[in-house]
Formats: C-alpha cells, structure tokens, sequence
C-alpha cells in the first residue's frame, strides 16, 4: 500500500512488531532515545519463541561476564564468528553484533530494576576447540522470577511446555546436575533443593519462572517501567510504503478490527522465521526438514518475511534453520534432545545401522549430518543401564516410557540388539557390528570414528564418573531404540539486513524506514551456531541497533506526517 498521507488510527515514532526478546529490547532501546514506542503482538499471549527457549544470551564481554573476569578481546570474538560463519555473513555485520551487544546490555541492565543475569559458568561455546572460543562459556541468563509481579499481565505471558510440577523451576545449571540425580553428589543435591523448592512455593505461594519466561517477564516489566504500550492479537497484514518505497507504517488487525499505525522513523519486523507454514517449509528447507517439526511459537508462520519480500525485501539463508534433534511426543509436542545426546551407553544410527556423526556434537551440526547423510528418521539406541541413570526426552531415569510411545512407533524395546534391529528395520548385522565397535571405544574412552567426547561441549552434559563422559558400553539387556526427527527451534533465513539491522533489496540498495531481527533476519550466525543464546542474543542486538538507528538517522525524517 503506497499512501503518503495515511490516514492513521495511531502514530508513533518507532514501531515493532513482535514481542519476542529483540522485539521488546528494541522498544527500550526506542523509548530510552526519547522515541515513542508501540510493540504489537499477533498472538493471545507475549514472549515469541523467546518465551519458550532456554533464554540464554550469547554476548561476549557483556557486564555479567566481565564482572565475573571473563574479558575476550575485540579480535579474538569477531577472529571465531568469522571461522564458524565461513564468508556467509558481512564482517561489518559480525562487528556491529560485537559492537553492539555491550551496549545493549548495559542498557537494559539500567532500564528497569527488574533485568538481572548471571553466567551459565561451564556451559561451553559449541566449538570452544577454535580460535577465540571458550570452554567455559558466555552464556548468561535471568535468574528466576516470580511472574505474579506481572499482575494483571501475567495470565497474557506465553506458558512453556516444560514447566515442572507443583510449581518447580528449573535453572540451566539446575537441570545440568538433575540429570546426574542417580550418579553424582551434585546431581543428589539438585533434587533435594527442587523438592525445597516445591515446599516453598506452596507456602510462599509464588509464580517462579525461569529461562525464556523469566527473560520475557523482565522484559516486559521494563516495558511498563518505560510506558511502552503492547497491543496482543494484532497481526500485521500489510507494510505501508510512500510514493519512494519508503515503509511508513503498517496496517493490522486489531482483535477482529483494521487499523493503520504510521511509524515516523521506522518499522521493525521482529516476527520471528517460517517455522510453522508449511508451504515456505516445502519451498525453501531441504529434504528431511520438510516436515513441522518445530519447537517455534505456533504463530510464527513467517508474516514479516512475506511482508519484507512484498516491498522488494531480498532474501538468504532460507534453507536452513536453528536444528534440533527432536521427539515427537505422541499428544503431539515436539521434545528437544540436548542433554540426552551425550548418555554414554547409546548410539544415534541411520537406517543403514551405522552411526553417522558425534551424536554429543552441538544440535545445529548433528542435524546437518542427519539431513545430508538422509537419516531422517535416525534410532537412538541405549540399554537398560542408560535408562535407569539418566533422564530422556521428559521421562526420569528408571520410569517406563508411557504405552503411547510404543502404540506410535516411537519407541521399541527388545531383550537382544538383533530383536531391536528387526523391529525398526536397519540390518541386525550392521546394528550389532556397530555396537560391538562403539563398545571398543568406550572401554579405550577414546571414540576413533566420530571423536566423541573430545569437546568441551560434548562432555558439559555427559557423565563425569566415566573415563570418557560420553562413552560407556552398550551391553545390558533390555535394549532400547527411540525415533529421532529432523526437529528445530526456528527456522534461520530471513529478510537480509545489514549492519544497522535496516532492511536490503537485491541490489543493495535500503528499504528506507524497515528494520528486521531475530529470525525474521538471515542469521547473523550464517550455517552456525557459535553458543548457547547465539539465537536470542542477536535478536536483542539487532532489535537495539535498529531503534538506536532509527533515532539519529536523517533517511526516516518526516516519512510520517501527524494527523
């Protein structure tokens, strides 16, 4: 729609559509530039996928790092996020992601006495072997937060699939040692203070929220510290552009009702990938990550990258998405599997019987292996000791998997690996060599084939009482084999932007008054993920550059006249 002269229900300085992580940041970011701000929502409920993550940031030297003295060098971040994203991505954009994500940080942390983090100390980079990454990690996230001081908005916050029972919360560095429950004092020690915790917050009667819910609670209490109004069920339909091809506001439905909202220095789109329109999912993923399985917020359907590429938006990176190993739940839900990948009695094969990567290797990577080799679907076998030590895919160690796993197929279980081989349909041959094989590694604890173990990635979540924390002998009967998607947690291509996260055709050239972050952008990462938060840290980034950019750029002056 080209209108320079629109006739507007509402009139703002910066507008955002979305309010996952980079959505709601860029708002503050707005509002602290003395902009004014409005983030609209499609959905009934707030957060994005963002509500539903891990919510860890990835952003070196950020102040809860360096408070903490883990300081890196300018060189040494940009020297790794250039090795991992190999020329895919602009080093201008990698160096305002590097630039940027202090300030950022710094911001919220003095925007609203509600934003605090802490390190995820041990969580390491995916790739802490290359040049500039780090085995320790840089992973920071919010500690937990009673969602009651929402008040009236709680009830509006995106629940998450995994919360826990009677009111448990759960940390990242909670769930790293309940899942040593049954082999480590430490892991012992996580289950008594959750079982405190349970306690206390029946008396205390407290709303406890942790990662993305608490990331997303936080904030969007600073955006009521900061007066930013947030409009739920109000989907953008359209991108409104003047006689230039300038976007200057957007027309949405408004819980049943059109509205125009002029933006008089920009619009972002923080709307988040195509994870659940199945039509882009054909057209631009590959073979074997066709089908939805995706753990992304059900509204994100790709609106803000249909919308870009309609005023001339180009695009990249769409065949790609952040992977996700994954079990589907038979009631339906998609279960990620991170932890569960580093059980050290069990291998992940095709349906060839043979193993085909490092089963403990960063999700992202695991799954490109799986599409490529096409073993989609692939069989994560384990024997009884595994089952009895460690928890997978929602089950705690020694319970049964629930009869609807066997009814649909996810789940066999067999008293010899020929039986297990025969049911799922690989070669009870090559099943049996392969774990005749992986058996011999595990006794050396040195895996020769796939190198499994050797990262400080792959051992963070294996057993420490093994020689290798990721390696022990599959040899005691009942055996298990559980099927294994081609999940993932969002897809990663989008609108391509460029280092003041303003939207770009093909030729370069900029979409005057349009921003994008988050998955609604090509990923800053390119193919890669370089730590846990790598998702959410530069949806943030992104969103706060394109509000501090909107604020003191002269290209959007006047695009929107005042009724």
């Amino acid at each position: 729609m080209d209108s320079k002269n629109e006739n507007w229900d509402e009139i703002v300085d910066f507008l955002v559509v979305g309010s996952g992580g980079g959505g709601m940041t860029a708002a503050v970011a707005a509002a602290e530039q003395g902009l004014s701000a409005l983030v609209i929502e499609k959905g009934k409920k707030f957060g994005g996928s963002t509500a539903v993550s891990g919510g860890g940031i990835w952003v070196p030297n950020n102040p809860t790092l360096r408070r903490k003295g883990v300081v890196d060098s300018r060189e040494s971040i940009l020297n790794y996020l250039k090795t991992i994203t190999a020329g895919r991505v602009p080093d201008v954009r990698l160096e305002a992601y590097v630039d940027n994500g202090v300030p950022m940080m710094e911001l919220l942390e003095r925007s609203s006495k509600h934003i605090d983090f802490y390190w995820v100390k041990g969580y390491s980079d995916y790739h802490p072997e290359l040049p500039g990454g780090r085995p320790e990690g840089r992973t920071v996230e919010c500690p937990p937060y009673n969602t009651r001081k929402l008040k009236e908005d709680e009830r509006f916050q995106r629940p998450n699939s995994m919360k826990g029972p009677l009111g448990l919360w759960v940390t990242s560095k909670d769930y790293h040692d309940l899942a040593m429950v049954k082999r480590t004092w430490a892991g012992r020690r996580a289950s008594m203070i959750a079982g405190w915790r349970v306690a206390s917050n029946m008396v205390a009667r407290r709303h406890m929220a942790t990662g993305g819910r608490s990331l997303v609670a936080r904030l969007r209490m600073a955006l009521k510290d900061n007066g930013i109004p947030l409009w739920l069920k109000t989907s953008m339909t359209e991108l409104v552009t003047d006689d230039k091809g300038a976007v200057i506001g957007v027309v949405a439905d408004r819980d049943g009702k059109t509205v125009r909202i002029g933006a008089r220095k920009g619009v972002l789109l923080a709307t988040g990938g195509f994870d659940h329109n199945q039509a882009m999912r054909d057209r631009y993923l590959p073979e074997g990550g066709q089908a939805d399985i995706s753990a992304g917020a059900r509204e994100l359907t790709g609106d803000g990258i249909l919308a870009g590429e309609k005023v001339g938006a180009a695009l990249d990176l769409m065949d790609d998405a952040w992977w996700m190993p994954s079990v589907m739940h038979p009631m339906g839900a998609v279960i990620p599997l991170v932890s569960e990948r580093c059980i050290p009695p069990s291998v992940i094969v095709g349906m060839n019987g043979k193993r085909f990567t490092n089963e403990s290797a960063p999700y992202v990577n695991f799954v490109h292996d799986q599409i490529d080799g096409g073993h989609v679907p692939a069989w994560f076998v384990m024997d009884t000791k595994a089952r009895s030590r460690y928890p997978f895919a929602q089950v705690l160690p020694g319970a049964p998997f629930p009869k609807g796993f066997y009814d649909q197929g996810i789940v066999h279980k067999s008293n010899t690996i020929a039986e297990l081989a025969e049911k799922i349909g690989v070669p009870a041959d090559t099943l049996a060599q392969t774990v005749e094989r992986f058996n011999g590694f595990a006794r050396t604890g040195k895996d020769e084939d796939f190198g499994r173990g050797d990262s400080a990635y792959d051992r963070y979540y294996g057993d420490p009482t093994m020689k290798n924390p990721n390696l022990d002998e599959i040899d005691k009967a009942p055996y298990y084999a559980i099927r294994i998607e081609a999940g993932d947690l969002g897809t990663k291509g989008g609108l391509v932007s460029d280092e003041h996260a303003r939207v770009l055709r093909a030729d370069g050239s900029v979409i005057t008054g349009l921003y994008a972050t988050g998955n609604t952008s090509a990923s800053v990462m390119g193919n890669e993920y370089a730590g846990a938060g790598a998702t959410i840290g530069p949806s943030m980034v992104f969103g706060y550059v394109a509000a501090r950019h909107a604020a003191v750029s002269s290209d959007a002056e006047g695009l929107v006249a005042s009724n």
